[in-house]
């Protein structure tokens, strides 16, 4: 368990988070839920604080709750019965309605910062109006049994949840969990081209490749980049650059209605051929070197599924209903959220790219700022990582693959 976050801490996740818990209590209300010990601000508070603070089970938080405070939730008598069962019971849409009114503020936040951006990120920002990825990721397996799994002889998975992140910010936009972890990402397309706006730039992997989606997204003006299977098949409609290390080519895939044009990148980097399909076939609007550069982005929705899995611990649940497993997936969502902002200011402060400064370090070197504050030597969160940051490790090391043959193209003035 880690030891209480520091007031300055506290006060952040505050001012982000309960505003947006309080303007879901008439919502709460409206579902017929009345006004108990376990309202929505003591839950939200509550959850937030076992992720934040670790605390692997229910039986500790209630402890907890005995003696100190939990962020906004004064301390209270309550019970580990009377807990699980609101986590069993209390609808997760409230946790989702909280988070999806957080993310508007961390993304006017984000806006109003001028940290640099990596080349290829800052292009592609002032060419369209969103830079989404999209990837899928299954939840590890229930160890606490409850209800119809108590009889289960295995200890079945969790689900799977579905982000679409915005590449800019790191922030997600929206997200989506499912209680059948066999679900497959084709199942989420329906969803995801629901909220798309047109203009924007779509990233995603080689599990959603459907030639009929790829119509609508031509027909939505949503462009789309996404890695070409090596048993595609097409006919090429003319060839528009053919290099030793680079293909570019207007190609034709699908059938019936699903034929349609698209173009073909193929570029030769150590030793082997990587395929891309876009359906941008104006190869001035998405050169075919900052295509591939951004497919390289794509890595980032992984690293936020590593971050909200392993540092936030949604790999671990403290109940086996799919109720609680959903509060606690919106929960460290929300979590995600601030600690991204959070480094997103040190970024800012040390006038670094973001993906230069370790998100897990800032987490990790909060124990240092609440040691210093509480010793009278620092009292602003930002200013205090970012004074520090070497000493702490905030910046990370670079790596030999970092220098990349494409992404250093992308730095030209006509790539």
């Amino acid at each position: 368990m880690v030891a209480p976050p520091d007031e300055q801490v506290s006060q952040r996740l505050t001012d982000l988070v309960h505003p947006a818990t309080l303007s879901q209590v008439a919502y709460f209300h409206k579902l017929g839920l009345r006004e108990r010990v376990f309202n929505l601000p003591l839950m939200v508070a509550i959850v937030l604080s076992m992720i934040w603070r670790q605390i692997g089970e229910v039986t500790q938080v209630v402890r907890l709750m005995q003696k100190e405070s939990l962020l906004w939730a004064q301390p209270q008598q309550i019970t580990q019965q009377a807990l699980s069962e609101r986590l069993r019971t209390l609808p997760a849409e409230l946790f989702l309605k909280v988070l999806e009114a957080v993310l508007p503020v961390m993304q006017t936040r984000w806006q109003a910062r001028q940290r640099p951006l990596p080349p290829e990120v800052a292009w592609v920002k002032s060419q369209y109006t969103q830079v989404l990825v999209q990837d899928g990721s299954t939840l590890d397996a229930l160890l606490c049994k409850v209800g119809l799994l108590r009889d289960s002889v295995v200890h079945p998975l969790a689900g799977r949840m579905t982000a679409l992140l915005d590449l800019c910010s790191r922030l997600p936009c929206h997200l989506w969990y499912e209680e059948d972890a066999e679900a497959h990402d084709q199942r989420f397309w329906e969803r995801i081209l629901a909220v798309l706006q047109a203009g924007s730039l779509l990233i995603f992997d080689l599990g959603y490749t459907n030639f009929t989606v790829f119509v609508q997204l031509t027909a939505a003006h949503v462009t789309f980049l996404t890695r070409a299977k090596k048993n595609l098949s097409y006919q090429i409609e003319r060839t528009l650059q053919r290099t030793a290390a680079l293909h570019e080519s207007i190609v034709w895939i699908g059938q019936g209605q699903t034929r349609h044009q698209v173009r073909l990148i193929e570029v030769l980097y150590r030793g082997l051929w990587y395929c891309y399909l876009t359906n941008e076939l104006d190869a001035a609007r998405l050169p075919a070197l900052y295509a591939i550069a951004l497919y390289g982005q794509r890595w980032r929705i992984e690293d936020a599924f590593n971050v909200v899995k392993r540092l936030l611990g949604l790999a671990y649940f403290w109940s086996g209903s799919l109720n609680s497993v959903a509060l606690q997936v919106w929960a460290t969502w929300l979590l995600y959220a601030v600690l991204v902002d959070l480094t997103d200011a040190v970024a800012d402060e040390l006038n670094q790219p973001f993906a230069a400064v370790s998100l897990e370090m800032v987490y990790r070197s909060l124990y240092f700022f609440t040691q210093a504050y509480h010793r009278g030597e620092a009292t602003d969160v930002v200013k205090y990582l970012a004074e520090n940051a070497s000493w702490l490790g905030l910046l990370k090391r670079k790596r030999k693959s970092a220098q990349r043959q494409h992404r250093d193209l992308t730095n030209s003035a006509d790539p």
